[in-house]
C-alpha cells in the first residue's frame, strides 16, 4: 500500500523503498547503499554523508507530494548537483548502453532494412542526450559551483540553461512507437522486455527533467539573487 503524504525523515528508510520501489534510483544517485535495516530515512541520509532535505525533496516531488516551493528552503545545492552528475553518469554509462546490448539482441540487423534504421535512430537519440548532458557537465555545472564559491561568471545564468532545456526522453517514445506499430519480431518476449527498459527509462529521464525544470533551476535562481545583493 502507498502512503499518503509526503515523507519525513522520521520515515523508515525501508518503508520508503517498498512502497516506492523506483526510489531506489534516487537512492543510488546520492550513494546510499541497501543494507539500512529499519533505520530512518534521516539516519540513513545522516550515516551515508548525504543532506536529509535534499534527498526528501527530490523523493516526495518525484513522488507528487507537494509543490517545489515546499522543499527549496531545505536544499544544499552542493547535494543537489552531485545527485545530477551521477543521473548523468547512470543513463550515460549504464542505462543506455544495455538497452542497446538488449536491442541489439531482440532485432535481426542482417535480413530487415528496418531493424538497422531503428539501430540508428537509437544511436542517433543516445548522441542527442550525450550532448545534452555535456553541456550540463561542462557549463551549467560548473558555472554552479562558481556560484558556491560566491563569484557569478558574467555572461551566463541559470535562465540561459532553462530557456534552452530541451526534454531529451521525447525521441525514446518516437522509438517506442517504431518499434510498438511497424517491427514484427519473431522473439516476442526479447522485444517486450527491451520496450519495458525503454518505457522505464523514458520516465525516468522525464522525471530527472523536472527535478531540474522544478527544483535545479528556482535554487540556483535565488542563489544568483544573494550572490547579486552582496555587491
Amino acid at each position: 500500500m502507498y502512503k499518503l503524504g509526503a515523507y519525513s525523515r522520521d520515515n523508515q528508510m525501508s518503508d520508503l523503498v517498498c512502497d516506492n520501489y523506483p526510489v531506489l534510483l534516487v537512492m543510488s544517485r546520492f550513494g546510499i547503499a541497501l543494507g539500512f535495516g529499519d533505520k530512518s530515512i534521516g539516519q540513513v541520509c545522516e550515516e551515508n554523508g548525504v543532506h536529509t532535505g535534499t534527498f526528501l525533496a527530490v523523493v516526495n516531488l518525484l513522488l507528487d507530494e507537494g509543490e517545489p516551493d515546499d522543499y527549496k528552503g531545505d536544499i544544499s545545492v552542493s547535494a543537489l548537483l552531485g545527485y545530477l552528475h551521477n543521473s548523468h553518469d547512470y543513463f550515460l554509462n549504464f542505462r543506455l548502453p544495455a538497452i542497446r546490448r538488449n536491442l541489439l539482441g531482440a532485432i535481426d540487423c542482417g535480413e530487415k532494412d528496418i531493424a538497422i534504421a531503428i539501430l540508428r535512430f537509437f544511436d542517433e537519440y543516445v548522441a542527442e542526450v550525450q550532448k545534452h548532458m555535456r553541456y550540463e557537465e561542462t557549463t551549467v555545472f560548473p558555472y554552479v559551483t562558481a556560484l558556491l564559491s560566491g563569484v557569478q561568471p558574467a555572461g551566463y545564468s541559470i535562465d540561459i540553461f532553462s530557456k534552452r532545456h530541451d526534454q531529451v526522453e521525447s525521441k525514446l517514445t518516437e522509438l517506442k512507437n517504431i518499434l510498438i506499430k511497424y517491427y514484427p519480431a519473431s522473439s516476442s518476449n526479447e522485444l517486450n522486455s527491451v520496450l519495458f527498459d525503454i518505457f522505464t527509462c523514458e520516465q525516468d529521464l522525464a522525471s530527472h527533467n523536472y527535478i531540474e525544470d522544478y527544483l535545479f533551476v528556482p535554487v540556483i535562481r535565488e542563489l544568483e539573487d544573494k550572490i547579486e545583493k552582496t555587491r
